[in-house]
């Protein structure tokens, strides 16, 4: 008889799995969409904002009903935390869904996204400013630095992330995504939309934690917690290359299409 672990969701769990799956998978695709429009305005000059979900969510206050859209994203990020919880306990969709590994990843990403969720809604009650990710970046470095085997520790996480930047881009160039969507409905060149926007958004997603992972590496090796760097310094370094703002620029183009994947993945998830 099957295990606990093994046993699928019923026809009513399964179908609230989905629902939290479309609002998760939505919410992040705006909160990319944001990044990357708040990206492009760096590259061309407008130094002032803060390329990172931090600074998306700031830019959605100041709107109008912005404080009700605020609770919307965290709302929306508690129903992503949800969704890669059943993973975890479930497995997901596809041939490799049920794996060890890949439970294991999609717990880590259920916790990921639960302390997201939990910090914007902390922020859209009015408990305090939600921090940058170069802010939140550069004090968890200070403080593990100061741990035993400090340097190690943080190089070992840096590397982590790389690899984990490296796997997104090898996962998006190949298509994985696929299994996991419900493409039979769609003319081909939707179909072929949907893995453009899938190869080069996930390509782009994957350089930019790569080259934050890079960074953190460079914290450990120099003991200075100030080289490690968040989604907005990373995605500066970006014009700080021979490329110029142009790759930051194609970095941000990348990161919308990445954006509207997640709203595709939204409508074509896989119950």
């Amino acid at each position: 008889m099957p295990t606990s672990v093994d046993a699928r969701p019923d026809r009513g769990t399964q179908r609230a799995v989905t629902a939290a799956a479309r609002c998760g998978l939505a919410t992040r695709g705006l909160l990319y969409v944001l990044v990357a429009l708040l990206a492009l305005q760096i590259a061309f000059g407008d130094s002032g904002e803060v390329a990172d979900s931090s600074g998306a969510l700031h830019e959605l206050a100041g709107r109008p009903f912005g404080r009700v859209l605020v609770w919307a994203v965290g709302l929306g990020l508690a129903a992503m935390a949800l969704w890669r919880l059943s993973e975890a306990v479930f497995g997901a969709t596809g041939p490799d869904g049920r794996k060890a590994t890949h439970r294991a990843a999609a717990a880590g990403r259920a916790v990921f996204y639960a302390v997201v969720s939990f910090s914007t809604l902390a922020f859209a009650a009015g408990r305090g400013a939600r921090r940058s990710s170069d802010e939140q970046s550069r004090d968890a470095t200070a403080t593990l630095l100061d741990a035993p085997a400090g340097p190690w520790l943080v190089a070992a996480v840096g590397a982590g992330i790389a690899v984990g930047g490296i796997v997104i881009v090898v996962g998006a160039v190949r298509l994985s995504f696929r299994d996991r969507l419900d493409t039979a409905r769609l003319p081909e060149w939707g179909r072929r939309a949907v893995d453009v926007l899938g190869a080069v958004g996930g390509t782009a997603r994957g350089a930019v934690f790569t080259a934050a992972g890079g960074f953190l590496v460079y914290a450990a090796v120099s003991y200075d917690p100030a080289k490690a760097k968040g989604v907005d310094d990373t995605l500066r370094s970006f014009s700080q290359t021979p490329a110029g703002p142009w790759l930051l620029v194609a970095v941000a183009l990348g990161l919308l299409l990445f954006g509207l994947f997640s709203w595709a993945m939204a409508a074509l998830i896989r119950a």
